[in-house]
C-alpha cells in the first residue's frame, strides 16, 4: 500500500509531496519518492541502509561529524545505524528517490554465490558522484513502483545494488570467471522461450544453472547483449507481431504472449518496433 502526502512549503509557494510504500517481495523493502522544501529531518538512524538519488535541487545533511551536500544527480549512501539529518540546501528544496534495504538484501545482491555471503558492505563516502549508477537507481525505483515483471524487478535490484557495492563500497565484489558460459546462457534462453508467458523469477533462473543471481545476469549480458528480462520482452514482442499479423484481436494478443494487459503490450511493442500494435495491425491488413 502506497501512502502519499502533499502540502505547501511554508512561504515558498512550492508543493511538498511524499509517497512511501513497502515491497514485500524484497524483505519489505521501504521506498520513498519525495520533494521537500521546508521539511527537515531530525537526527535519526536506520536499521539498514539509506540509498537514493537526488533528482532535482540539493540536500544538505550532517553525517559522521561532517556536513555534506548532495546536489542533483548525486547518489546518497548512508550506512546502517549511522546518525544523520536532512534538509534543503537551496530555496526550492530537493526531490529524491530513496531505498531503505536491510543489510541482507544488499549482501545477497552482491554475494559471489549462494553459499558464501559477502561481508557487510561499508560505503566510505555518503555522497557519490556516479551518473551511470544514479540512472540505474532511478530506473530501479521506477520498476519497483510500476513493473509487473518479477524478472525485471529482481534483475534491476540485483544488478544495481551489486554495482553500487563493486564501485563504491570498501568490500569489493570479485567477478570470478564462469565456466561454460555459453551453454549456461543457452539453457536459460531455452527456458525463457518455453515459459515466455509466465512471470519468471531471476532466482528460479539462477537456480536452474546453479549460479548466483548476479553472476547469471553478468554472463547472460556478456553473451546475449541484453539482460534476461529484456530478452524475455523481445520474445514476447516477436510473438505478438506474428499474432497481430494473423488478425488476432489486440486485447487477446497481450495475454497470449505474457503481457499483463494491452497497455503493457503497447508500451513495450512501440519501444522495440517503433509503432503501436494498432498501427502494426493496420499495416498488416493492407
Amino acid at each position: 500500500m502506497r501512502v502519499e502526502k502533499r502540502r505547501q512549503g511554508a512561504g515558498s509557494g512550492l508543493e511538498e509531496k511524499a509517497m512511501f510504500w513497502r515491497d514485500p517481495a524484497f524483505n519489505d523493502l521501504e521506498l520513498l519518492q519525495a520533494t521537500y522544501v521546508t521539511h527537515s529531518f531530525a537526527p535519526h538512524t536506520h536499521e539498514g541502509y539509506a540509498i537514493g538519488v537526488i533528482e532535482s535541487g540539493a540536500e544538505r545533511f550532517k553525517y559522521r561529524g561532517s556536513s555534506h551536500l548532495a546536489p542533483q544527480g548525486s547518489v546518497v549512501a548512508v550506512n546502517p545505524g549511522e546518525v544523520h539529518t536532512g534538509a534543503a540546501a537551496i530555496e526550492r528544496g530537493w526531490s529524491y528517490r530513496m531505498f531503505y534495504p536491510d543489510v541482507s538484501l544488499v549482501q545477497r545482491a552482491a554475494s559471489p554465490d549462494e553459499t558464501r555471503m559477502l561481508d557487510v558492505p561499508f560505503f566510505p563516502s555518503p555522497v557519490i558522484h556516479d551518473p551511470m549508477l544514479a540512472g540505474m537507481l532511478s530506473q530501479l525505483h521506477l520498476a519497483l513502483a510500476n513493473s509487473p515483471s518479477t524478472l525485471e524487478r529482481e534483475s534491476r535490484l540485483t544488478w544495481t545494488f551489486a554495482h553500487l557495492v563493486m564501485r563504491h563500497a570498501d568490500t569489493h565484489l570479485i567477478e570470478r570467471p564462469t565456466r561454460g558460459g555459453r551453454s549456461i546462457v543457452q539453457h536459460v534462453r531455452t527456458y525463457l522461450e518455453e515459459h515466455a508467458t509466465e512471470n519468471v523469477s531471476l532466482d528460479h533462473l539462477a537456480g536452474l544453472v546453479q549460479l548466483s543471481p548476479f553472476h547469471l545476469l553478468r554472463v547472460f549480458r556478456e553473451t546475449v547483449g541484453l539482460p534476461p528480462h529484456s530478452y524475455l520482452t523481445q520474445l514476447r514482442v516477436t510473438r505478438a507481431k506474428r499474432l497481430i499479423a494473423s488478425s488476432m484481436p489486440l486485447a487477446e494478443v497481450a495475454g497470449a504472449v505474457g503481457f499483463s494487459d494491452q497497455s503493457h503490450l503497447t508500451r513495450h511493442f512501440k519501444a522495440l518496433v517503433g509503432v503501436t500494435p494498432g498501427q502494426y495491425a493496420r499495416a498488416c491488413q493492407r
